[in-house]
């Protein structure tokens, strides 16, 4: 099985004590992008503006081109930045924060979640939990959305995807 290569792009805005991109650079389960235009061509980008949802039809371009994170202040950030033309933008689904910041919060996840459910859901489950184990809240995070990812990760493409994670707002609505 092919492994997913990692990229953060930097903007060097948060605490770098608490930055989990900033981790995984450091313990080399990511590489640093040091520019908008260094960042592969055809590489998968999280993009929560994107029309698509990441999925497993995503899986072929993330192992040849790379899976990309944006990591800034969300709050500081009003619309996504361009980065470079030829990138597949998607979106994830659906998801619970587990970091320390932003925990139950919805979509409200750290740039090494943000990785681990794009890994999670294209198939790549041991290579997410091998990420979120570099946190000692890490783990929580894929036991929280377990159902959710396991239910995104069986869809076959991005309306797949987003069909599941309609099914399952549905489902909590009636509770």
């Amino acid at each position: 099985m092919s492994v997913i290569r990692l990229y953060a792009l930097m903007e060097h805005e948060d605490d770098p004590k608490k930055c989990t991109a900033a981790k995984l650079v450091r313990f080399r389960r990511a590489l640093e992008v040091t520019g908008r235009t260094s960042v592969p061509r055809g590489a998968i980008v999280l993009d929560p503006e994107a029309e698509q949802a990441v999925s497993r039809a995503d899986r072929e371009a993330a192992v040849k081109r790379g899976l990309l994170v944006l990591d800034c202040s969300w709050n500081r950030l009003t619309r996504f930045p361009e980065i470079k033309r030829g990138l597949g933008h998607r979106a994830l689904p659906f998801l619970l924060a587990a970091n320390p910041t932003n925990f139950g919060k919805p979509q409200r996840l750290s740039s090494a979640e943000a990785l681990s459910a794009a890994l999670y859901i294209m198939g790549e489950k041991q290579h997410a939990a091998e990420l979120m184990d570099l946190f000692k809240w890490g783990p929580v995070f894929i036991d929280i959305n377990r159902e959710r990812l396991e239910a995104y990760a069986a869809a076959e493409d991005s309306s797949g995807v987003v069909s599941a994670q309609e099914r399952m707002l549905l489902a909590v609505g009636r509770q």
